[in-house]
């Protein structure tokens, strides 16, 4: 095919033409996203009770989900959160699992468990956690005219319809304002001067305000369905509802007070502290992420053409996933210009030909159209993975192209016949043998399951697609291309360029001299630095991904449970004032008395939270860390009585790397719940004295005062009521009844019987309130039980069906989270847990400590396979031994790269390492197959010095070029640069000093090697 090539260039051009417009085709095709399509074997369950105390829910719910969730097929994991009117169990499995498969089985056990669950829950909602069902945008409304009712009624009703039905969107969630709501509030002594009770209030709304099938009737000439209609359409329409027929009717109306009033705010939304309207939109599993977000604001702006959305409401973009693809997008695109144009001028200043030079730069944006169409046929998409695996190969896409164009250069100088073609064939085994090592470093990762393997898959298939276009490339297109330069330029141009390489050659090869004179001192000092090096590299702090800051911060606020919303909102408030007098803030958006996040609503008057933008400096970077310390500061002068205020900056969202938010998660189980609650709060207190450790806290912190209603059994008994009786009437008292619905313009109302505030508002007047037994008789609520105060949890957690206590909390700042494990080990040694009860991480160590293990075993696998393609390619163990004793010392330049810029350890840094046991060898396999090749007509040390002379131009040439391109990822320029960021510093400086390794370390081995067995031949 390379000879095929070189003579039939029409054919090879248009064979290029073809990729590039398959290329072309395909890219527009590829799907936008901001992650690769993650699906964490994980699925939840979530059931909402309003009002009903943590250990109720625990009790009613948890507990008979657990039950019929933990024999789901193939669960490998259990645990659950209970709070106030909240229940959420998680499901974990074994990576690579049938999550479909799961998500069904598990369907059904909670169509199962629902038989044992209470009437008065909402619907459960079960789902995969995806992080494809992130919101891809979300919206504020807000409006200096409309009140909280009427702009939720327009969000709900008007607007999110206009949304629902773009391409691609799956849903459209609103949270926030306050929801309409027909409320019947009876008159509690005008029922009782009645003989009335709000019962008879429930039964008649229930049976008078409907709408029911009666079948159907049959006419000799057709079949007509028949329908009762009694659904109430107005509030006359309810007053009118019967309660007590015959002499003396009475109706609703006569004893109730109806109002269109709205439900019970519990959540308060606002946007840089004007209050709103949250809507979330979902995209489609597979829908285009960018397509999505582009017929959204489409939309939005077709909207205010048409005047269909009123001049008084603003909308607000407070979160836009294509913002970030967009980004990404530009700075890969910019990081290939620059590596493009980079390699260019490289190959000019080292080969001094335009023509040549333009070979290089047509031959970049073919490989890259190639690739596109590999992208392709893979059916991956367009993300922060698979840019960043175009960001890193840029360089790739160029080192082959210009080992090939280099060395016909060089025989075209020696005007040789045939000149393309003689050095096609000396070369092509060994661009062959340097792509094979580099795909056999990195395939194994594709066999690698868990986050690891779902996180990184897509980049690396990208550098698979990348490897093969530039092989494919340099094999093909650049003989025909370097074949049509005319003997004329076979000297080139000599620029000053010219001179300085000269005198480096001349240099190396003064110090290659020296090096085989003393080859056991070269060896002696490239140990020490390697001794060096791992040194450093042992005492790095690790991290699972590195801090990926990109000006985000939330705030976490939290107060004793049972806080009334207007104490907590005015704390929110001062926290809003003092943030947005801060020039460094852009936006500020605050959820008061719980959170809205896609389809999930919590509401929790004790819980808030704040997410604000920061602005860039001048360099284009967030220092969000140094934003946070000082904030804290202020935020501590503002002296929030009761309130506990935390900050943290935020990651990119989809990417979960432990179950809750926080750095550290310590869990621990026994037996007994008190005495867990006891060791908690003895560990937390000994745990804030660790330097590596702030904000913490245990789960057991968190307790509310609740009245507790104990029933004399006796009494009630002898009165007619039941337990179920005296439950069923309080609670309609307190929490209300939701009793069907009214019908007005296509709009379902929901109605509610409670009582006012006022009325209710004291223990004395619950105890005085008025319960009615099936005989109709009144008996004062005092007279069947007592009320006593209790301290209760706020929440309960559960991991495998037992209750746990977690210890939680974040890092101080320049703690690592494994010198922080370390110290909590420690910590626990000295302060053994009683017999029976233990302790555990529940956060991202164990990702750290797996990861770390994983990373060491595909770096040796990694060395292995090169090791054996190599050793295949040459038919030989013996030079496969000598490249392959090269590599570990690429790590000098990675330690050294890590500890100047302060890097730690990570994946990325992992993946680099292994990504470097393919790329260092490059070179190492062109010097050792040209030695080979010149020992046909010279000695050992004469073919040594004369390869090292003649691969020393493409040895600087391809190292230069993959560097330059790698350098602006390297940089951290740019959104989604962070992920990737310390992959790139460790092939940057993994290679630079791999060359090095190159020009001097490899050929001072491969003498010894082949001196020692010369020695040994001779005897």
């Amino acid at each position: 095919m390379r000879t095929w090539s070189i003579y039939h260039p029409i054919g090879i051009s248009l064979i290029a033409l073809a990729c590039v417009v398959l290329g072309a085709v395909t890219l527009p095709r590829l799907g936008l996203d901001l992650l690769p399509h993650i699906i964490y074997p994980e699925v939840r369950v979530r059931v909402l009770d309003s009002g009903v105390p943590a250990v109720i829910m625990e009790e009613q719910i948890t507990r008979q989900l657990e039950e019929q969730l933990a024999i789901t097929e193939g669960l490998v994991h259990i645990q659950s959160r209970t709070s106030q009117g909240r229940s959420a169990v998680d499901l974990s499995f074994p990576y690579g699992w049938d999550i479909d498969k799961a998500l069904a089985d598990a369907s059904i056990r909670l169509d199962r468990a629902k038989r044992f669950l209470p009437d008065t829950i909402s619907p459960p909602v079960i789902y995969k956690r995806d992080p494809s069902q992130l919101p891809v945008a979300e919206l504020v409304l807000s409006s200096n005219l409309r009140g909280a009712v009427a702009l939720r009624d327009w969000a709900d009703n008007q607007f999110a319809r206009w949304l629902l039905n773009l391409p691609g969107v799956a849903a459209v969630e609103t949270g926030g304002g306050l929801r309409r709501e027909i409320q019947v509030i009876p008159d509690l002594s005008r029922l009782q001067a009645l003989g009335l009770s709000i019962a008879d209030v429930l039964d008649s709304l229930q049976s008078e305000n409907l709408e029911a099938p009666l079948g159907r009737l049959h006419t000799p000439g057709q079949v007509i369905s028949v329908r009762l209609s009694g659904r109430a359409l107005a509030l006359q329409d309810l007053a009118k509802i019967p309660l007590q027929t015959g002499d003396n009717p009475v109706h609703l109306g006569d004893v109730a007070q109806l109002n269109d009033g709205h439900e019970e705010e519990q959540l308060r939304i606002r946007l840089n502290g004007e209050a709103g309207v949250k809507l979330s939109i979902q995209k489609q599993p597979r829908a285009n992420t960018v397509a999505v977000a582009d017929a959204l604001h489409q939309r939005l702006d077709w909207l205010k053409h048409q005047q269909i959305i009123p001049e008084d409401i603003q909308i607000a973009v407070v979160g836009d996933q294509s913002v970030y693809v967009r980004q990404s997008l530009q700075n890969t695109a910019w990081a290939v210009l620059g590596g493009a144009l980079l390699a260019m001028l490289v190959v000019y200043l080292f080969l001094g030909d335009v023509r040549r030079t333009l070979i290089i730069g047509s031959s970049i944006p073919i490989a890259l159209m190639l690739t596109f169409a590999l992208m392709g046929l893979g059916d991956l998409h367009l993300n922060i993975m698979t840019l960043g695996g175009l960001a890193v190969g840029v360089g790739l896409l160029v080192d082959s192209a210009i080992v090939m164009l280099e060395n016909i250069a060089r025989h075209q100088q020696q005007n040789t016949a045939k000149a393309a073609e003689i050095a096609t064939q000396e070369i092509s085994s060994a661009i062959f043998a340097s792509t094979s090592t580099n795909l056999a470093a990195i395939l194994p990762f594709l066999f690698i399951s868990g986050l690891i393997g779902l996180l990184f898959r897509d980049l690396i298939l990208t550098l698979v697609a990348a490897m093969l276009a530039a092989m494919v490339v340099a094999l093909t297109l650049v003989p025909a291309l370097s074949a049509k330069v005319s003997a004329a330029n076979k000297a080139g141009k000599a620029i000053q360029a010219g001179r300085l390489f000269s005198a480096l050659t001349g240099l190396h090869q003064w110090l290659l001299h020296q090096v085989l004179r003393w080859p056991y001192l070269m060896i002696l000092v490239f140990l020490l630095g390697l001794v060096w090096a791992v040194s450093v590299l042992q005492n790095k702090p690790q991290r699972f991904l590195p801090n990926m800051d990109e000006g985000r911060v939330q705030i976490s606020v939290r107060a004793e449970p049972g806080i009334p919303l207007a104490r907590m909102d005015a704390a929110v408030t001062k926290l809003e004032n003092l943030l947005l007098a801060d020039p460094q803030v852009i936006s500020l958006y605050a959820q008061v008395g719980g959170f809205v996040f896609g389809r999930s609503q919590y509401q929790a008057t004790h819980r808030s939270s704040l997410k604000l933008q920061l602005q860039a400096g001048k360099s284009g970077r967030w220092h969000s860390q140094h934003w946070i310390g000082k904030t804290r500061k202020a935020i501590k002068a503002l002296q929030l009585v009761g309130i506990q205020v935390y900050l943290r900056s935020r990651g990119i969202r989809g990417i979960r790397l432990s179950q809750g938010d926080d750095d550290i998660s310590l869990r621990l189980q026994g037996p007994q719940l008190d005495t867990l609650k006891q060791l908690a709060q003895q560990h937390v207190k000994h745990l804030k004295a660790l330097p590596q450790l702030r904000n913490l806290s245990h789960s057991q912190e968190d307790t509310r005062q609740e009245l507790v209603l104990k029933v004399d059994r006796l009494a009630a008994a002898a009165l007619g009521f039941s337990l179920e009786q005296i439950r069923d009437g309080v609670d309609v008292l307190l929490r209300g009844k939701q009793v069907g619905y009214l019908m007005q313009n296509d709009q379902q109302i929901n109605i509610r019987v409670r009582l006012l505030k006022k009325d209710l508002n004291t223990p004395q007047a619950l105890s005085e309130i008025l319960l009615y037994n099936k005989s109709g008789q009144a008996v004062y609520l005092d007279e069947l039980a007592h009320l006593e105060w209790q301290t209760a949890m706020a929440q309960i957690q559960r991991d495998q069906q037992q209750r746990i206590v977690e210890i939680s909390g974040s890092l101080a700042a320049g703690s690592s989270l494994e010198q922080a494990f370390a110290a909590i080990e420690n910590h626990m040694m000295q302060h053994p847990l009683p017999a029976g009860y233990s302790y555990y991480d529940g956060g991202e160590i164990k990702n750290l400590q797996t990861g770390r293990k994983l990373g060491m075993l595909l770096l040796g696998l990694a060395i292995f396979l090169v090791f054996v393609v190599m050793a295949v390619q040459y038919e030989s163990l013996r030079n496969p031994l000598v490249i392959l004793l090269g590599i570990p010392f690429a790590l000098i330049g990675v330690a050294g790269g890590l500890f100047m810029l302060d890097v730690p350890l990570s994946m990325p840094v992992w993946l680099g390492l292994i990504l470097l046991a393919g790329l260092v060898v490059n070179n190492s396999i062109v010097l050792v197959e040209t030695i080979e090749q010149q020992r046909c007509q010279a000695t050992v040390i004469e073919a040594i010095l004369t390869a090292a002379r003649l691969r020393l131009r493409p040895v600087l040439m391809t190292t230069l070029t993959t560097v330059a391109g790698m350098i602006p990822l390297a940089l951290g320029w740019g959104a989604g640069t962070a992920l990737l960021q310390p992959l790139a510093i460790t092939v940057v400086f993994g290679l630079s000093f791999s060359l090095l390794v190159s020009l001097l370390l490899i050929p001072a081995l491969y003498a010894l090697f082949h001196q020692y067995t010369l020695n040994v031949a001779k005897k």
